[in-house]
């Protein structure tokens, strides 16, 4: 008997949603009703998602129409609890009974190894998926991820925003019921201006194309992300340039229309003698408008809106956001102008007034603390110390500026431009800027020693400063953004290839918080913290645990040094001898922690009396001559691919050698032999931290 299926489309028609969490609550929709409806044996087969400012929409193909019967189980009191002592049936199992409809004789026992317990199998004959839909969706809606849910008109109804309709169809059967305080139905809305009126739904798989063909809505979420980038790119390139395409804003400008409609604008020229990124931030994240750039990559004076409507008159929408932009660059016109009259260093005096945090006190205070941290590290970079610490008196200051109080994202960026204003040297400027970078995932790294300097200074302070004070981060609260600072340490120090202790820079980080907090016995926890940051680091480079977890037990402290160890262990894993050679020093790791002795290195040769032992040890000083040189100079991999050349000597070895002698001297002699072997391996890495390939 072929099982009866049909569409399922299920529709909530709102007031315009928040753009933000759009998305999230359009999957989640989905995602809930379809595990509820594979819970309820209805599951159904491929689902499309549907979300626009004014409806969460979820489409799903062959629901069957029908339930399954199910045999169900109901567990009822434990057996002690069932029964007296005379073996007569308690009221707990004469209520259970009479719950399921059955006598106490009727009841089965069910036995686990938790217990035993009363129970009743029955079969519930299955529902029509009609009757079970508004149940399964009424459960999802309360599922959905809204902060703060609202109520509207008398009703008791709550959801993110005012619910106007629900569509609920399946196949061409409308499916009756109430749904936050609306009766569902098979009429959708078309778009608030250019089809206001009622569309009727034949069924799920006319739902798309009827709003697309008659109702001006784009309800593919992605298909209309897609249409603003084609249709914005397309008037950029009319207007002689490309479009800045913010991934983040093609996001949000999709959620705040339907049917989108992309209009070009612009503005006066002598606008552009402002610092572009100020410019490019207001139209960004004040106006949600496209900038557009010419072949160098310089702003030009125009901008794409995105309009949800497709007017008959054109020009009066661009001319209505060209009047609303020109008051904003205005304003970015006029703290441009306002802030380069006070020098940035004439602004130092004002971070006083401004709290860092309560127990390490103002950004001033913090200002000194880097200028004298990222002058001690640009003279370990080999660059002038002067810069480092001008750049760090500096760094603060434009913190204080009308455009970085009016856009924060300018902090640094607006720091360089007046800096260079100010006549300052050209790598203090780019320093102020590159302080925080990286700012996230993939972000550049500052470039130059005195940037490079400045930013290490700026998070190795907070690192040790904020884990002084004990407000760690914990699960996932980082108010002060530690592991993004940690993460950024770890980028630059590899990343730039600088040749600097991590351990050493802590303590002088440390050492600059010592009139405040007792930051020194924090040191070690910082740097363990960061350490902990490079599984994760290099699991992005698709390196495993086990070949960092190898360096780390060496603990180096210099992060470029142990990015090519990480490197040189990864190409030596690939070689057919590191599976055996691992293995050999996991043998030898376990046999020096289990003897008694402390061996000394020093074999003697006139003890080896076992070829084997004999071979091992001329194969280990002709390895050593070669390796000693490749190891003092950090050519780890060419080290540890020689030393795959030691897999048959020490197999011979083991094979061949009993190391735990009857005679002490000669199994001390051993054992110093094995230590030796051990210790050149050290050099790069604990390989007998490796897991096995199979």
């Amino acid at each position: 008997m072929i099982e009866a299926r049909a569409d399922l489309l299920i529709e909530i028609g709102t007031e315009e949603l928040p753009p933000g969490s759009l998305r999230t609550l359009a999957d989640t929709l989905a995602d809930e009703v379809a595990a509820r409806l594979a819970d309820a044996g209805i599951g159904g087969g491929a689902r499309h998602v549907y979300a626009t400012p004014r409806r969460l929409a979820v489409h799903i193909e062959d629901v069957p129409l029908m339930q399954p019967d199910r045999r169900i189980e109901r567990r009822g009191p434990a057996l002690a609890a069932a029964f007296d002592g005379e073996g007569r049936p308690t009221k707990a199992a004469e209520g259970f009974a009479r719950s399921v409809g059955l006598t106490v004789d009727a009841l089965e026992r069910l036995e686990t190894d938790k217990g035993a317990w009363l129970c009743a199998y029955l079969d519930e004959p299955g529902r029509a998926a009609v009757e079970l839909v508004p149940e399964i969706l009424t459960a999802s809606l309360g599922k959905l991820p809204i902060a703060k849910r609202m109520r509207w008109g008398a009703g008791e109804a709550e959801f993110v925003r005012p619910v106007h309709w629900v569509v609920l169809l399946l196949g061409e059967q409308p499916i009756e019921a109430e749904i936050l305080g609306v009766r569902s139905g098979r009429e959708t809305r078309g778009h608030r201006a250019h089809h206001p009126g009622a569309l009727y739904v034949a069924d799920p798989a006319a739902y798309a194309p009827l709003l697309r063909s008659e109702g001006h809505v784009l309800p593919d979420f992605a298909e209309r992300r897609t249409a603003i980038r084609a249709q914005v790119e397309a008037l950029a390139a009319e207007l002689g340039g490309s479009a800045m395409l913010d991934e983040d804003l093609l996001d949000e400008v999709a959620a705040l229309v339907e049917w989108p409609v992309a209009i070009a604008g612009g503005f006066e020229a002598r606008f552009l003698d402002v610092p572009q990124e100020a410019l490019i931030t207001t139209m960004i994240d004040n106006q949600r408008y496209f900038p557009v750039l010419d072949a160098d990559g310089r702003l030009m004076a125009h901008f794409i809106t995105v309009a949800n409507i497709e007017s008959r008159d054109p020009a009066q929408v661009r001319t209505g956001n060209e009047r609303v932009i020109r008051p904003r660059l205005h304003d970015a016109e006029f703290f441009w102008q306002q802030d380069r009259r006070t020098p940035l260093v004439e602004r130092r005096k004002a971070l006083k007034g401004m709290v860092f945090q309560k127990q390490l006190g103002t950004l001033y205070d913090k200002s000194e603390r880097l200028a004298t941290l990222a002058g001690a590290i640009a003279s370990r970079l080999g660059a002038d110390p002067e810069c480092g610490r001008r750049a760090g008196e500096l760094a603060k200051c434009d913190l204080v500026t009308a455009m970085v109080f009016e856009f924060t994202d300018l902090q640094g960026v607006m720091g360089r431009y007046y800096a260079r204003h100010d006549g300052e040297l050209q790598v203090v400027a780019e320093a102020i800027e590159d302080q925080y970078r990286p700012a996230h995932a993939g972000d550049s790294l500052p470039d130059g020693a005195i940037g490079q300097a400045l930013s290490l200074a700026e998070k190795l302070d907070t690192l040790v400063g904020i884990f002084a004070i004990g407000q760690r981060p914990t699960g996932t609260k980082d108010p002060f953004a530690l592991r993004r600072a940690a993460f950024g340490v770890v980028r630059i120090l590899i990343e730039c290839d600088l040749e600097l202790d991590l351990y050493e820079l802590l303590m002088l980080a440390a050492a600059g918080l010592a009139d405040r907090v007792d930051s020194g016995p924090v040191v070690e926890e910082v740097f363990a913290y960061i350490m902990d940051r490079l599984t994760a680091y290099y699991a992005d480079r698709d390196i495993p645990a086990d070949v960092v977890d190898a360096v780390l037990t060496c603990r180096p402290t210099r992060l470029g040094d142990l990015d090519r160890r990480v490197l040189a262990v990864q190409q030596f894993r690939a070689l057919p001898e590191a599976e055996s050679l691992a293995a050999a020093n996991k043998r030898i790791r376990n046999i020096l922690r289990q003897s008694e002795t402390e061996a000394s290195g020093k074999v003697r040769v006139d003890m080896l009396v076992e070829p084997a032992e004999r071979a091992l040890h001329e194969a280990l000083t002709a390895a050593e001559a070669v390796v000693e040189p490749l190891f003092a100079a950090g050519r780890y991999a060419q080290a540890l691919t020689h030393l795959a050349s030691l897999r048959e000597p020490v197999d011979a070895f083991f094979d061949g050698v009993m190391v735990m002698a009857e005679d002490a001297e000669v199994r001390n002699n051993r054992i110093a032999l094995l230590t030796r072997l051990y210790d050149l391996f050290l050099r790069a890495a604990d390989i007998s931290r490796l897991q096995s390939a199979g």
